[in-house]
């Protein structure tokens, strides 16, 4: 007798797997097509964009989810002051909408507060869907007295620490202190010589 045979499964464009690496310097262009596509032309003018304006990001806490050799995801962490107290502002974290059931965001999600974890940071804040973020771990608990530069709604302030008691009476201001951008250098033609 012979053994019943398995179906055979064909794999779906949307079963190709992804992975998650170190941002490079040429992921910069399709990042921001990501950006834009995901939030729009105004994303600029958002308030957590303050934080993050002429401000590089942590090091090493800057993430791309490529799939397929293109770039599907993103998550940048950025050095921040809450009220005083030394933490980082996740964001913005984007996936492509045609890769929203893959779990891109969350993986995203882990690996970025796991190396933010694995390189001593005590807390990270963001302004996101509570709901959403709750699963990793963030909450309004420690938020309460902080603000934003900006408006901003009170019950999408969230933070986790890693740290007990790393935001602890946190009051005030959230404000930038990563290192600024470097200056790009500007490249001259050369002069040209009369003979």
């Amino acid at each position: 007798m012979t053994a019943p045979r398995k179906p055979q499964v064909a794999l779906t464009s949307k079963a190709a797997p992804f992975v998650i690496r170190a941002e490079r310097a040429g992921d910069v262009a399709m990042r921001e097509a990501l950006l834009d596509a995901c939030f729009g032309e105004t994303r600029h003018g958002r308030t957590c964009q303050r934080l993050r304006d002429g401000r590089a990001p942590a090091a090493g806490l800057a993430l791309s989810a490529m799939r397929e050799g293109k770039l599907v995801g993103t998550v940048r962490l950025w050095h921040v002051s809450a009220g005083g107290r030394p933490a980082l502002v996740l964001g913005p974290l984007a996936v492509d909408p045609a890769c929203r059931e893959l779990g891109i965001g969350a993986a995203l999600m882990r690996q970025a507060l796991a190396a933010a974890r694995a390189r001593g940071h005590d807390a990270v804040i963001l302004l996101g869907d509570a709901p959403y973020y709750a699963r990793f771990g963030f909450s309004t608990e420690k938020t309460a007295e902080l603000s934003l530069p900006g408006p901003f709604e009170r019950d999408r302030l969230l933070a986790i620490e890693f740290t007990d008691g790393a935001l602890d009476g946190a009051i005030g201001m959230i404000v930038p202190t990563g290192p600024p951008l470097p200056k790009r250098r500007s490249v001259r033609a050369p002069e040209a010589h009369a003979a």
